[in-house]
């Protein structure tokens, strides 16, 4: 009863499938031969994993991935030229202000050392003044005391 019944199916199935192959070729019994030959092999490649579509997915997603590779090889590429060049920069900047910070110390120094002079010098000379009035106005006074004391020339 089984097999019967899986006979009945089997050709109303093959019925099914030689009508809907002859009305898709126009009624052509040639071009349903070659469309039924064409779908059995495209069906036993995809049973084999030899589906034509995932071998031209694969393709494609191979060259996806070389193109998406290179673009971002070339943006690494970019962005370390980009950081090189912010890191010359950065450099040129450090050595420009240690540069100036040694000019304004040397700068500052020099500017103390001749201040240091000028009130050195100014210094000196005020006490040299010093002494001499002090030098002058002692022996004036000497003079006086001697000559009030009589002892004078």
């Amino acid at each position: 009863m089984a097999s019967r019944r899986a006979l009945q199916i089997g050709g109303a199935t093959v019925a099914v499938g030689t009508v809907y192959y002859l009305y898709s070729a126009g009624g052509n019994p040639k071009v349903a031969e070659k469309q039924l030959e064409h779908d059995v092999s495209a069906a036993g490649a995809r049973l084999r994993g030899q589906d034509l579509s995932s071998k031209e997915a694969q393709k494609k997603g191979e060259v996806w991935a070389k193109e998406a590779g290179a673009t971002l090889d070339r943006t690494v590429d970019n962005v370390r030229g980009e950081i090189r060049e912010a890191d010359k920069v950065v450099m040129s900047k450090w050595h420009e202000a240690e540069s100036k910070a040694k000019q304004l110390e040397e700068e500052g120094a020099k500017e103390l050392k001749e201040a240091y002079k000028a009130t050195s010098k100014d210094f000196q000379q005020t006490a040299d003044n010093f002494d001499k009035t002090v030098t002058r106005k002692t022996a004036e006074a000497k003079s006086g005391i001697s000559n009030w004391l009589g002892f004078g020339k």
